[in-house]
């Protein structure tokens, strides 16, 4: 079965690879060239869907300055549609209904296919930014309009170890609709543990069956990097850190830190019986890095199917 099959039958065990469309600032000739790059890269790899971001300015959250420059890309849908038609099993597409207004989101959601397509909605980076369209009609909207079109919540380990509540959002975002969640890039394997946890146990008293929860990996091949993983609000582990700084390879150290912290996160939900999946993001343009992101997908790919 396919991502969208496994998560109606409520079926983890699925790998994913996810992408930042190109910059708006792109060459509009250069944008097959991508996308065909891309299907090529990630063809030999055994995967069960793709995810496409939809990258906002998060300066609202976070008044530190951002360690690398915010670019708006090309929109992911679009870039789907217009350029990565060869791409076959089903896609991810992020939503950041902050930057759409009600019709807009209302013409994307309807002619959307569900066989082919799961959206995740992302609310505003802020509590203080003015929307158009809250994630809470976002998400009603969606059930109006296309109600067989899986929907897909963000869930965030590090708030729960501040708040301790992370999973009762999950709850509530389930009883809105949503069918699988899709977690920040996983650092902190404790926290990630605990939220599982919680909402597993929450699940329970409530009768409600636990939906997948899909766990995000990176690799880190710099420590620029690492403090803009620090700005998105992720959380690094002093010891982690500690190996990246002083290790003469960060880009192999991180990739085998992520490797270990999934396989550890596997076992985990599979004793809890929670279903699960595991999304290995690139959003870096090094080739190095990149490069290594798809190792981790295959290794992970793998480890998964044995």
């Amino acid at each position: 079965m396919d991502v969208a099959a496994r998560i109606r039958a409520g079926q983890g065990d699925f790998v994913l690879f996810a992408l930042t469309p190109p910059r708006q600032s792109t060459p509009a000739e250069r944008l097959p060239e991508i996308a065909r790059a891309t299907t090529e890269r990630l063809a030999h790899l055994d995967l069960d869907g793709l995810v496409l971001y939809d990258i906002d300015d998060e300066s609202a959250r976070n008044p530190a300055e951002r360690p690398f420059p915010f670019s708006a890309t090309v929109d992911p849908s679009d870039y789907r549609s217009e350029h990565l038609r060869a791409w076959a099993s089903p896609v991810v597409v992020y939503r950041a209904v902050a930057k759409y207004g009600r019709e807009d989101l209302r013409t994307w959601l309807a002619t959307q296919d569900a066989d082919q397509t799961l959206t995740v909605m992302v609310g505003a980076s802020s509590s203080d930014t003015t929307m158009p369209v809250s994630l809470v009609e976002a998400q009603a909207l969606r059930a109006e309009v296309n109600p067989e079109l899986l929907l897909g919540g963000v869930a965030i380990p590090e708030r729960h170890s501040r708040s301790h509540d992370e999973h009762l959002r999950l709850i509530a975002k389930q009883q809105a609709g949503c069918a699988f969640f899709v977690t920040q890039v996983v650092y902190d394997l404790n926290a990630a543990k605990n939220l599982v946890s919680d909402y597993r146990y929450a699940c329970d008293e409530r009768g409600l069956t636990p939906v997948p929860i899909v766990f995000t990996f990176s690799v880190c091949g710099s420590l620029k990097t690492l403090e803009f993983l620090r700005w998105l609000g992720v959380d690094v582990p002093r010891w982690i850190e500690n190996d990246l700084r002083h290790t003469g390879n960060p880009l192999r150290a991180s990739m085998e830190q992520a490797a270990a912290t999934a396989r550890d996160l596997a076992d985990f939900c599979r004793r809890l019986e929670v279903p699960f999946g595991l999304n290995v993001e690139s959003v870096s343009i090094r080739r190095e890095e990149i490069e290594a992101s798809v190792e981790l997908a295959s290794q992970l790919a793998s480890q998964l199917r044995r």
